[in-house]
């Protein structure tokens, strides 16, 4: 299997997560998430779906990037990978615990230790490929500030 292949095959599932987590959360967008106390840099609910878009784009690129070294060291690749997959897997929980079970302090809870595995996805990744690392450096970004999101409605509202 060439490396577009790779790429294309990690990057549409990581999209099919987003698609299955946005499921659980487009019921919430509309009647749970608006009577929430939000902090005052709260972006509008239409930045989300475009800046996931682009962060699950991302981190197939990556997850491609690094699949495509499998031959060249099989060890490392797999354990990146899942690393890779224990975030992926991650991400679509936190969807569900936040906007399917509406439990903002269960979600920051979950939240931590996302981060924790998407730095050591980082990690993992900038030993077989610095382009897949830094790839995930957005989404860290983007986690980061979403924890401070959702640890602040959790304090807002609790």
């Amino acid at each position: 299997m060439n490396k577009i292949i790779k790429i294309l095959i990690a990057v549409v599932t990581c999209l099919a997560v987003g698609y299955f987590s946005g499921i659980v959360t487009r019921s919430a967008i509309i009647d749970w998430y608006p009577t929430l106390e939000k902090p005052f840099f709260n972006p509008p609910n239409w930045v989300f779906a475009p800046v996931w878009t682009l962060l699950y784009i991302m981190m197939g690129v990556g997850a491609g990037l690094v699949w495509n070294r499998y031959a060249f060291d099989k060890e490392a690749v797999k354990k990146a990978l899942v690393f890779f997959i224990i975030q992926l897997t991650l991400n679509a929980i936190w969807s569900y615990l936040f906007f399917g079970l509406h439990n903002p302090m269960l979600a920051d809870l979950e939240i931590i230790l996302l981060w924790l595995m998407i730095y050591e996805t980082y990690f993992q990744f900038s030993k077989i490929n610095k382009r897949a690392a830094y790839l995930m450096l957005p989404y860290l970004a983007w986690v980061s500030f979403a924890a401070v999101l959702n640890a602040s409605i959790w304090w807002l509202n609790r």
